[in-house]
């Protein structure tokens, strides 16, 4: 009964708890939340969503993460890996940090949720396994890369351009370095090398929060962000107007066609529900209208992309007397007898007919304060099946970080981790946090690493490091205001780059050269599909199982001859005379099955082709475990064949279970027992007497034939 009510409710497990291990437990929980709360709200940038939302993110899904997980010191929230791959797959569809992104954002986290959780309680973690070593290193590495530098624009201060290619768009950011922001930039290299040198220094010291609350501070002191809002007319350039115009109406069309867009897509769902020729028939005509749409909707969007950037190279300076109002030239056009006021101003925004312009840096800004409400994710069944590939990738890579980060911390602490129940744990929080405003979370490294050198005991401490986050919600949000942006790049660029790693791709390349090279493959695709990372996982996936398929299909075989130290060896491989003229001994390590009996049978026929004058092929079969009707069909073939030209076909040393499906089907009645030898020594002595062996000079075999090897082959 016990058992059942703990699997059921793994978290009865913590019970009955001790002083020492709740006061553990809770000052673990303030120590991650040290680190939690600046993370989230870094890492739901990198997800295209506000800040507050990695707050949410770190409340409910923690929480119930923590209650049905299988690890006590695993840490579930926002992630830097799921969410730049959140931000990738949703980029395609809206606008990072529109309405309509963040709803897609509560969707995708339902979605890798349900997947999570169905693995879990069908125990099909083992699926994971198709993600080999190099492949994981391969896309880590790149991801982190593409994580990491999707930061810099932040860090100098200048538009990042969204377009289908990643490559190209950190090309444009890289062009802007002439015109970044000097204090964003100097904010972003003093928390990188504060952070560092805590880390180092004073390691038990959290750098990550000392660097947000002294940056906050010093930028709420020197006045880091500088707006100001102005009507067209106060600009007086032409040129820059009518861009700004075009970018207006652009940006307008872009939310009429958005909102088209979506009333299609509900209406055709709607017609289709309904049913008929005729109702499919018009659904699928406004589908059609849909994707013409989509086409316009993607060009407008490229089109301003490039408008901003654009924009922002334009530089202003402002000219204010008196109670006049501020107008603005252009830096170097600044009219006789007009004092300036000494700031370079730049193109940050069009909103309600105003623009916005920025002489300053970007901040966190408003933070809505208190919790989130509860709201079940709206499901746009249209985008369902083209989101599928992104969720069941993230379900998957969320597993293998979230399990591998459990096994880590289960070696130091000796608790046993069920990945099954870890997974039930993971999908449950996407789930629930969906309906409570959380995009995809899983297991972090960095913050279960925290939990289990602040001496965490249960699970408790996660559930009290979300409450933590609770306070902030609802009592600190508006001293975040001033949170430079930069810092939040940071802070996000240093734990991914910490994730690449070189030498496991080295080691791959010293073991199994085929493997290393997918590896390097599945990181330069990951590279060139960018955003759509998501596509190099895949690619790496499907190498991996062809590669599998073609070392099935091919197994190992060759002729096989004594070497100098007694053991079998390969003719070719090792330059060996063969045995003799009148049996080959050939070596097969791999089942018969029907992947790869036609290679069995060229095998086998090319030794009875190189050597005529043979009355007997044996197999030495040790490296076959398995063997399936196609198998045993194609070696009473190859038996047959064999017959009809005076060559018998024998085998050493096969397995029971081999062994019995011989005798079950027929085969060993068949080609007579005397074919069948318990080990290949014994089978290599029998034929020599058997056939009275000469070499291929015509000479009486040598001894070794006759004496059993000194070590195995």
């Amino acid at each position: 009964m016990q058992s059942l009510l703990t699997n059921l409710f793994p978290f009865l497990r913590w019970f009955p708890m001790t002083r020492d291990g709740l006061r553990s437990d809770f000052v673990a929980g303030i120590t991650v939340a040290l680190v939690l709360v600046p993370q989230s709200m870094a890492y739901a940038q990198l997800a295209g969503l506000p800040v507050v939302y990695g707050l949410y993110a770190s409340f409910v899904p923690v929480i119930v993460a923590s209650l049905w997980g299988s690890s006590s010191q695993l840490h579930t929230g926002p992630v830097a890996m799921l969410s730049l791959m959140s931000a990738a797959a949703l980029i395609p569809f809206a606008s990072p940090g529109s309405a309509s992104f963040i709803e897609l954002s509560l969707m995708l986290a339902l979605m890798v949720g349900v997947l999570r959780l169905a693995l879990g309680l069908f125990r099909l973690g083992a699926i994971v396994n198709l993600l080999s070593s190099p492949v994981i290193v391969g896309f880590t590495n790149a991801a982190a890369l593409i994580i990491g530098l999707s930061q810099l624009s932040k860090v100098l201060g200048v538009p990042f351009p969204r377009t289908d290619s990643y490559l190209a768009d950190l090309w444009r950011v890289i062009f802007q370095v002439p015109e970044l922001h000097l204090t964003t930039l100097l904010f972003g290299v003093a928390a990188w090398a504060l952070i560092a040198g805590l880390r180092r220094k004073m390691p038990a010291l959290p750098g990550v929060l000392v660097a947000v609350v002294l940056a906050t501070a010093i930028s709420a002191l020197i006045g880091y962000e500088d707006n100001v809002e102005v009507a067209p007319g106060q600009i007086h350039d032409p040129v820059l107007v009518a861009e700004v115009a075009s970018f207006d109406a652009t940006k307008q069309r872009v939310g009429h066609l958005t909102d088209d867009l979506a009333d299609i897509g509900r209406r055709a769902d709607e017609l289709e529900k309904q049913g008929g020729p005729a109702l499919i028939e018009e659904a699928a005509t406004l589908r059609a209208h849909g994707v013409v749409l989509n086409n316009q909707l993607e060009l407008l969007k490229a089109e301003n992309t490039r408008r901003r950037v654009t924009l922002h190279a334009m530089t202003l300076t402002g000219s204010q007397s008196g109670d006049e109002e501020l107008r603005l030239y252009r830096s170097n056009e600044l009219p006789d007898g007009l004092e300036g006021d000494d700031k370079v101003w730049r193109f940050s925004d069009v909103r309600d007919g105003r623009v916005v312009l920025s002489a300053g840096g970007a901040v966190v800004g408003v933070i809505p304060e208190g919790l989130p409400s509860f709201k079940a994710p709206t499901i746009q069944w249209d985008l369902l099946l083209a989101l599928l590939p992104a969720a069941l990738v993230m379900a998957l890579i969320g597993f293998m970080e979230a399990t591998s980060i459990s096994k880590a911390i289960a070696t130091t602490t000796g608790e046993r981790v069920d990945t099954s129940k870890e997974l039930i744990g993971q999908g449950l929080a996407n789930i629930a946090g969906s309906f409570f405003g959380s995009y995809t979370v899983s297991g972090s490294f960095s913050r279960s690493a925290v939990a289990a050198r602040s001496g965490a005991r249960t699970g408790l401490f996660a559930i009290i490091s979300a409450l933590a986050v609770v306070l902030v919600l609802l009592f600190f949000t508006p001293y975040i205001y001033h949170l430079p942006q930069a810092v939040l790049a940071v802070i996000v660029m240093m734990a991914v780059f910490s994730l690449i790693r070189i030498s496991p791709l080295v080691q791959a390349w010293r073991v199994d050269r085929v493997s290393a090279v997918i590896g390097i493959v599945t990181f330069l695709a990951t590279l060139l599909m960018a955003p759509s990372i998501a596509n190099g996982i895949l690619l790496g996936v499907a190498l991996t199982v062809l590669h599998y398929l073609i070392r099935i299909m091919k197994p190992r075989a060759e002729i096989v001859a004594r070497k100098a130290d007694g053991t079998l060896g390969g003719i070719r491989a090792h330059g060996l005379k063969p045995l003799s003229e009148t049996f080959v001994p050939v070596r097969f390590d791999g089942s018969l099955a029907f992947i790869n009996v036609a290679y069995f049978e060229d095998i086998v026929l090319e030794a009875h082709c190189e050597f005529p004058r043979a009355k007997a092929i044996l197999i030495v079969g040790s490296g076959i475990n398995e063997i399936d009707a196609s198998g045993e069909e194609k070696v009473r073939e190859v038996a047959r064949r064999l017959r009809e030209v005076g060559v018998t076909l024998m085998f050493s040393g096969l397995k029971h279970q081999v062994m019995r499906l011989f005798v079950q089907s027929g085969l060993v009645k068949e080609l007579g027992s005397d074919a069948f030898f318990s080990d290949k020594e014994t089978a290599l002595r029998a034929l020599a007497e058997r056939y009275r062996t000469t070499t291929s000079t015509g000479d009486r075999a040598p001894s070794n034939v006759d004496q059993p090897a000194s070590s195995p082959a």
